[in-house]
């Protein structure tokens, strides 16, 4: 069975944020135990959702005249 952990997405253009892998919650930072769930994390994952981000924001900015 996997230990809870928080999986941290960053973002292009606004703050990283931190998922719990249990219960979904969305915190500011990583803390020990998740607040809404109690859960105590085993640490953290990387989620490049800014990559997608910027693939959209280009595709957006892409002009070819």
């Amino acid at each position: 069975m996997k230990k809870p952990h928080w999986i941290r997405k960053t973002h292009l253009f606004r703050a990283d944020e931190y998922v719990c892998s249990k219960c979904g919650a969305k915190s500011p930072q990583p803390y020990k135990s998740c607040p809404r769930c109690g859960t105590n994390m085993a640490g953290t994952k990387y989620d490049p959702t800014w990559v997608d981000e910027m693939e959209g924001f280009s595709a957006f900015m892409d002009d070819d005249w």
